[in-house]
């Protein structure tokens, strides 16, 4: 049986932990998201549109490192629902961009500050300066964890 360091437990530990309060909070998030009849993947299409305005639909692919394809078939069904529409690039004939339209925008305006709220719920265990905190040690696993590849 594998018997590890000290350090090498705790690092363990911390894993499980992490491991599973994200599972807990990210589950949150879906069901929240599961309840107004969007998919997750559509629902971070939305998110980014409704943040961030019209974008190519390149970007977005590369945003969130989804291959083209897959966001192409996303924004279909997104246009189908009415909330999205594609409009041709002004720079690139063989590009479009996607942008919310006025059912997109008035569907987030609802529902955007419902989600928020659920996720501040599920952070409010802990208080603003152990958020920051957090923020800045999870930052800084991510940066080293990438360096690693």
């Amino acid at each position: 049986m594998y018997q590890a360091d000290e350090r090498t437990e705790l690092d363990l530990r911390l894993f499980r932990v992490w491991s599973k309060a994200s599972m807990a909070v990210f589950g949150n998030v879906k069901k929240d998201i599961a309840s107004h009849g969007i998919e997750p993947e559509q629902f971070i299409i939305l998110e980014l549109l409704y943040s961030k305005g019209p974008q190519p639909i390149t970007k977005i692919s590369e945003t969130f490192s989804i291959p083209t394809g897959s966001i192409t078939y996303v924004v279909d069904k997104l246009e189908k629902k009415g909330y999205v529409k594609r409009h041709p690039s002004p720079t690139d004939r063989r590009a479009s961009n996607a942008a919310l339209t006025e059912s997109g925008t008035q569907l987030f305006n609802e529902i955007f500050p419902k989600h928020a709220e659920m996720i501040s719920r599920s952070m409010s265990f802990i208080d603003d300066s152990e958020k920051e905190l957090l923020i800045q040690l999870l930052k800084k696993i991510g940066l080293g964890a990438e360096q690693l590849s």
